[in-house]
């Protein structure tokens, strides 16, 4: 797999110099992807599929058994017939309900993930010795299992497992018999939450098997921004012929979404200091045309001009303003860029889960969803994961802040001196002329007066203020410092990846380098935003 190594994080240079600032024109909102199953061939590669997550929560002892199951396979068959989403459950694997859901999903062939409340060891004394051996095979099916909690008192742990199933589904689906709860974590309590905060709920009742549903026009089917994402046209395909279909779909995602945040881009800095340039220019001239008793009727034209210009300038940036899609486009660009340097790990590094970033949960739902399959169905070996993560991800991030490191530092240290040098002759020509309004020479030709006393205190002093103004609007020093430490983060790790002898030592690594980055385009985001509104 060829991954892109150029890293782009803060959006503060000119388009020549950051790919960030290019941008995205409107695309209109069209349908969300179409289903993803492996092996279907489909002309809309380049389409994220968009996944929603039914959360389940029930009863351990349930009279009917058997009417339960055909309530909740009714239920889940209903979800699966809206094909323009994907649907996978998620629940834990207690006795009674749970189970049931679990093997009625995957009976359905929806995705199932497992969540434990507890470490398998203190889990297991739930069951006896034949049924946990039933729930491990059910588990090995699972598409992902995650431990809720090592350490938590066992009652506040099955609470804990509720509600985060509840944060992390779109719809809840209950097995409930509209009763308090017996104990702490009950399936009332979970409800209770649920609806506390909003979320849809389809409630079974286990002994009538009526079914209720509650808030079911908050659920949206689809995702607004996803599906714009899918709607931009493809990019020139760059994919890898080899391969699962998933790698192939999120490599060609990404390249689409990286050419749209790559073209004509709102280039806000650039216009800032063309702007500040102009009112310069425009001073010069005014300055100039008093000083030294300038009458050319080109003069005041000139300077005329610039106002305009600079005017015209403002008008496009506040335009510009409005435009953020090339901002989501170039979040999503660097997180599926992410993804695709950590495809090959055995399980997807839980990369984004903490950084909640508006509208691009479905976004990463997606990536993680597809990473984990294709890392069941084509598992990548130990070495050949880590010489392609150091050689393309690593040495790519590292040659990147290196190269942008060269290119800021000297202009940082352009502009300090440039600030330094018209500030200390602003001084001067300003001590000279006050010294010459008590000591007056009159042997002091007259070009040289009107330039010392009358030009150089007036123009030099919007020179350095321009300096200054052009290191803030650039935002030099953070991103001279950031290029710095980066560079330091990376070539540490580069060192610990080198050593790391098993899967668990080259994921910390992984993950540390990973978050790093997708930190720095965070930054970028917060630095672009801030610039954006101003």
């Amino acid at each position: 797999m060829e991954l892109a190594t150029k890293k782009v994080t803060d959006a503060t240079n000119s388009a020549e110099t950051n790919p960030i600032e290019r941008g995205l024109g409107q695309p209109g909102a069209g349908q969300a992807a179409a289903r993803f199953d492996e092996g279907e061939s489909s002309p809309t590669d380049n389409r994220l599929p968009i996944f929603h997550v039914v959360g389940f929560t029930g009863h351990r002892r349930v009279a009917d058994k058997a009417g339960v199951a055909r309530a909740i396979r009714a239920v889940l068959t209903g979800l699966k017939e809206n094909t323009s989403v994907e649907w996978i459950g998620l629940s834990s694997v207690a006795d009674g309900s749970d189970l049931i859901f679990a093997r009625t999903a995957l009976d359905l062939k929806l995705g199932w993930e497992a969540l434990l409340p507890l470490s398998s060891a203190e889990f297991r004394t739930d069951f006896d010795p034949v049924a946990w051996a039933n729930v491990q095979a059910l588990l090995g099916e699972a598409e992902q299992v995650r431990v809720l909690s090592e350490r938590a008192e066992r009652n506040d742990a099955y609470l804990d497992c509720g509600t985060e199933t509840v944060n992390h589904c779109d719809l809840l689906l209950a097995v409930w018999d509209g009763l308090p709860a017996n104990g702490r974590g009950g399936t009332a309590e979970v409800v209770a939450y649920a609806r506390e905060i909003g979320r849809p709920v389809i409630v079974i009742d286990p002994v009538k098997l009526v079914v209720r549903r509650e808030r079911m026009e908050a659920l949206k089917s689809g995702d607004y921004h996803l599906a714009r994402l899918n709607q931009l046209p493809a990019a020139e395909s760059r994919s890898p012929e080899a391969g699962d279909r998933g790698l192939r779909t999120v490599v060609q995602f990404q390249q689409k979404v990286d050419a749209a945040a790559s073209h004509s881009a709102p280039h806000f800095r650039l216009l800032t200091t063309v702007t500040i340039g102009l009112h310069v220019l425009a001073t010069g001239l005014a300055t100039a045309s008093l000083a030294f008793d300038l009458h050319a009727a080109a003069l005041p034209w000139g300077k005329l001009s610039c106002l305009l210009g600079a005017l015209g300038v403002a008008v496009v940036l506040r335009q510009q303003h409005k435009r953020h899609d090339w901002v989501r486009c170039r979040l999503a660009a660097e997180i599926a860029r992410s993804a695709l340097a950590t495809w090959g790990l055995p399980q997807a590094a839980r990369l984004f889960e903490h950084m909640d970033w508006s509208g691009l949960a479905p976004l990463r739902r997606s990536l993680d969803v597809l990473h984990r399959r294709s890392a069941r169905q084509q598992p990548e070996t130990f070495e050949g994961f880590k010489e392609r993560y150091l050689r393309e991800r690593i040495d790519g991030q590292l040659a990147y802040f290196v190269r942008n490191e060269q290119r800021s530092a000297p202009l940082l240290q352009r502009l300090r001196a440039g600030f330094m040098v018209t500030s200390v002759l602003a001084i001067l020509c300003t001590a000279a002329y006050a010294i010459n309004t008590v000591l007056p020479i009159d042997t002091v030709p007259r070009w040289f007066a009107a330039g010392v006393f009358g030009f150089g205190p007036i123009i030099l002093p919007v020179l350095a203020a321009c300096c200054m103004s052009l290191i803030s609007i650039n935002d030099l020093h953070r991103r001279v410092a950031r290029y710095r430490e980066m560079r330091g983060r990376l070539e540490t790790a580069r060192k610990e990846a080198r050593s790391a002898r098993t899967w668990g030592a080259l994921e910390h690594v992984v993950t540390k380098v990973e978050r790093a980055l997708l930190q720095e385009v965070f930054e970028w985001h917060s630095v672009t935003s801030f610039t954006e509104s101003h």
